[in-house]
This record gives structure tokens, sequence and C-alpha cells, in this order.
């Protein structure tokens, strides 16, 4: 029987902080996460946090840890650019979202996504408090974790999509100002707006953000330096939003089918879009095929008793929704409205909408079905992620004078993207994560 460990011991869990050394790969197959193709027997050097050294030849380098790299191949950290951490909200007994503080829930989500090779995750909306509190700490090295980028709160229009607890919502300028200089003096990474007024599917009507409004707000953020995402769901509001001036998209088109045009826009605007496809294809997964629960990540992740409760509780829920075969089809659509963009040369960057790592797999695998390349799916998992949180000078590919985020595979993924979750070792910052002492069921 699986279980959670009782404690976070967090001294014992730490990176290696006491494995500093430098560290050099040999011999191994790197694939950069940039447009260059794979490169074969390869040598990386790591010194502190940073790639010091990348070389076709031996490097030579004393007092260093060595890592047999033959037969294996090296990427970028993986990323997620949308993520609701588990453990800031909960539903009350009338179903409402309500704030909540449950550090051990975070910290076994974050957890989960070390254990699947992410060490980057942005989330995009959450109980101010309790994200911010888990950014500082992994930013003060107090906790193991991937890099945490927020929100906090969410900025949008009272009674709009996310208008609940811990939003901060305006519907007038200049008076909105003061509530945005209080959310600005928490040092949000991002942005997170909201123009949606729903109506499709099985969604009710409800009150969209004045795109004047909108574009005031963007154009405030950006002068103090902080980038912007919208939820938006048509191309209708895409492009409204876009012309508005935001910075990034934080789902596909998922309404209906996009224009040509469409696609060819954001390759002229290069606006990186998250591609969010796993959170409406997880229902339906689970309603008809809930053997992929089966598989070693979620395994890894989840105790026996929740995987239980999934297959049959929560099965169940899911099959009586009618969100759920809505969501099935409009998944398709989405697919083939990010196969386009990305064939005219937009930016994909990965996002699941989730608060687990596998689902960063199962991400990788719906771009897959969807006709994108594996080349390119790995490029959307890493550097787009970067570009998404504009932080492609320091993260996002394997380049001298980055920062170390690498994750070591046993299997190619160029041929197969199912091998991303091949994983022999995660590395943040130029330590390496013993993930087998994660906080996670991993014993059975």
């Amino acid at each position: 029987m699986k279980t959670l460990c009782t404690g976070f011991l967090f001294l014992a869990l730490m990176t290696v902080s006491a494995n500093a050394e430098p560290l050099v790969i040999e011999n191994v197959t790197l694939i950069d996460g940039t447009r260059g193709p794979a490169q074969e027997n390869i040598w990386v050097l790591v010194q502190k946090d940073r790639i010091a050294a990348i070389s076709p030849n031996k490097i030579d380098a004393a007092e260093v840890r060595r890592i047999d790299g033959s037969g294996k191949f090296l990427i970028p950290g993986l990323m997620d650019v949308h993520i609701h951490l588990q453990g800031g909200a909960r539903i009350t007994p009338e179903g409402l979202r309500d704030k909540d503080n449950d550090r051990s829930k975070g910290l076994r989500a974050l957890h989960s996504y070390l254990y699947s090779g992410v060490t980057s995750v942005y989330d995009a909306g959450n109980n101010p408090d309790f994200i911010f509190a888990l950014r500082e700490d992994e930013r003060a090295g107090n906790i193991v974790s991937p890099r945490i980028f927020a929100t906090g709160g969410i900025v949008t229009y009272p009674g709009s999509h996310g208008s609940g607890p811990g939003a901060t919502t305006v519907d007038s300028w200049p008076e909105a100002k003061p509530a945005l200089d209080a959310h600005i003096a928490r040092k949000p990474d991002i942005l997170k707006l909201t123009y949606e007024e729903r109506g499709w599917g099985s969604r009710e009507m409800i009150p969209k953000l004045p795109i004047d409004l909108l574009q005031r707000i963007v154009e405030y953020y950006n002068d103090r330096g902080i980038r912007t995402t919208v939820h938006s769901s048509s191309e209708l509001r895409s492009r409204e939003v876009i012309f508005a001036g935001i910075d990034t998209l934080a789902h596909p088109v998922i309404q209906g089918p996009i224009t040509q045009a469409f696609a060819d826009l954001m390759a002229a605007k290069q606006i990186p879009m998250a591609t969010t496809l796993t959170i409406g294809e997880n229902y339906s997964r689970l309603a008809e095929s809930p053997d992929y629960l089966d598989q070693t990540l979620y395994q890894a992740v989840f105790t026996d008793d929740e995987i239980d409760t999934l297959k049959t509780e929560t099965r169940k829920q899911y099959q009586a929704r009618k969100w759920t075969w809505w969501m099935k089809i409009m998944t398709t659509i989405a697919q083939e409205n990010l196969r386009m963009i990305n064939e005219s040369g937009g930016v994909l960057a990965l996002g699941t909408d989730q608060t687990i790592g596998p689902a960063v797999h199962r991400e990788m695998e719906l771009l897959s079905s969807a006709g994108i390349s594996n080349a390119d799916i790995i490029r959307i998992a890493t550097h787009h992620g970067a570009l998404f949180l504009g932080k492609q000078r320091t993260l996002g590919t394997i380049e001298v004078g980055k920062l170390a985020d690498m994750v070591l595979l046993t299997r190619d993924p160029l041929i197969d993207i199912n091998n991303a979750k091949a994983i022999e070792m995660v590395i943040k910052d130029g330590q390496i994560i013993q993930r087998e002492r994660l906080d996670l069921p991993l014993s059975k």
C-alpha cells in the first residue's frame, strides 16, 4: 500500500545542497531546446547554478561529479505555464470556491512536478497569501520545488470569470488604480486577466471586462515592467486582446475552428499561447479510459486510495456531466487550432491548467496526436515556456550561461514523445533532485 510521508523533511530533501560540486555530463545526446538538431557525444559542464561549457570534446575538470550520459538524452527542464496549485482553495459544501492555505497539498503537488521533470511552473491564479509564500520559500531555498512564477489573485470585472475570493475586481478607470497598486505591491510575475462572457458549451452568460478598461490595465502593468496574460476562448476575443496589447494568451481558441488569418496573425505577432488541452480532455479520458492511472508517473504521485477514488466515484461524476462530452469534441478542435498556429510559425507554450506533474506529459501526448512534431513539442515545453514568462535570457534552453535546469532521459523523445517519461535524473539550479526522496507515495 502506498502512503504519504508524515512530514516534510526539508533538510533531508534539499536538492543535494551537500552535493554542490560541479557536474560534468559525459558523452550525452543533447537536445538543447533551440531549433538545432540533436547533437551526439556532447559534454556539458555545470558550475554552481549555471551551464559553464558545452563541448563535443572531453571536458577535463578537477573535483567534479561525473555523470555517464552514454546512450542517454539531455533536454532542458520542462515548464508548465498554466497551473493552479492545489492547497490554495477549497470547495465549500455549497459548491463555491473559497480560499484555503493547505501547504502540504501544495508542496506535494510541487514535488509531483519535479518528479515528472518539470523545473518551472507558472501559477495563473490562486490565493495570493498561499502562492506568494511558497514562491518566496522556493526562491530562498527553503523548500524543494520547481521555480515558481505566480500571478497571485487575477484581475477581472465584477461577476466575470474568476471573480471569486482572492481576485481583484475593477469596473472603471482611473478608479481602478488603488486596487491595481495593491496587487502590484505583492510583486506578481505576470498579471492574469479574464476576458470571457461564456455562453458556450454548457456555460451560462456572465459579465465581461470592457476592452478599453483591459487595455488601460495592460498598459499600467507593462509600464511597471510586468507582463500580462489573459483568459479568452474565441478567435474574436483573442483578436481583441491582442490588439489591446496583451503579452500572452492563457488558452487556445476552443469555441470553434480558427481562420488561417488568425494563425498568420499569431505568427506575425509572436505572442505566446498556452496550450491547455489537458484540462478539457481529462474528463473524458477518466470517464472512458481510466487505465492511464496505472502508468508509473501516476502511480508515483497518487496513493492507492486516491487512484481508487478517481476510478470509481470521480469517474461516475465525469460520466454524468454534459461538460465532459462537450469538451471531448472541442478538444479535437483546439488541437487542430494549435497545429495551424504552430505550422504558421506562431509560439505555443506548454500549459495544462492543472496541478499535477504527469499532466505535462499528457499535454505533450495531445500535441503529438494533433500532428505537431516531437522536436517542436520539446521546444514548446521548454524554450517557448521561457518566452511566455519573459525569461528566455536565463531559462528554456541548454546554452552556456543559462541556469542549469535539465532532464536526463534514457530514451529518445524525438522518436516518441512518451520517451520524455523515461527520466533518469532531474537537475534544477545545477543540483540533482533526489527524486526517490520527494514527499510522494513512491513506496508500495
